[in-house]
């Protein structure tokens, strides 16, 4: 999904820009992103995720259900690892559909009852960003698995008013309950606090 911007919100973002001494593209990073529609997600989703994709429908339905609508949404890959302390990586796109995709990765550490290890597919529906910058911050939750060789599912990280669910579907074997947070970067990092 490529985004473009159109002559006059372009020119609408220089003018705004040059008013307080922005560059173009930074005064449409600090615009509060549209909301999409479940059905511009799904199909989003059933592109990415392709067969495994069965259960999207109902779990986008049910995050649309408790949250509303999402103003931003990321599509990407994560490796994580557990035993009694974990960490989680990853890195994707966020899209948004007037403030423009950017590059993004999440790092995370997480302690409690969990074993195993999973890679994912992910794609995460945030809802209530402000602005495309104020992605950069940890997102605090409890996350469970239980799964061998795959799974469906999906959790629900909060900050500041900002919720982010991911949704992965994963390969691996996990078993466990824990809580850690996601920390999302402009930069990727082994670090994960």
């Amino acid at each position: 999904m490529r985004n473009t911007i159109s002559r006059r919100d372009f020119m609408t973002a220089l003018a705004a820009g040059s008013a307080v001494g922005l560059s173009p593209l930074g005064a449409l990073a600090q615009e509060r992103p549209q909301q999409f529609q479940p059905h511009e997600l799904l199909d989003s989703g059933h592109r990415f995720f392709g067969t495994i994709s069965r259960g999207l429908a109902s779990v986008v339905e049910e995050a649309t259900r408790r949250w509303g609508q999402p103003n931003a949404y990321v599509l990407g890959q994560e490796a994580s690892g557990a035993f009694v302390a974990g960490a989680r990586y990853g890195e994707g796109t966020m899209y948004t559909r007037n403030a423009g995709d950017q590059k993004i990765y999440w790092q995370g550490p997480s302690v409690g009852f969990d074993a195993g290890a999973e890679g994912a597919r992910t794609m995460m529906l945030v809802y209530n960003l402000p602005s495309t910058q104020a992605i950069y911050r940890r997102y605090g939750g409890i996350d469970g698995s239980a799964y061998f060789i795959g799974g469906f599912g999906m959790t629900a990280l909060v900050a500041d008013g900002v919720v982010v669910a991911p949704i992965r579907t994963g390969v691996g074997a996990r078993l466990g309950v824990n809580l850690g947070y996601l920390k999302f970067t402009e930069q990727s990092t082994w670090n994960p606090f």
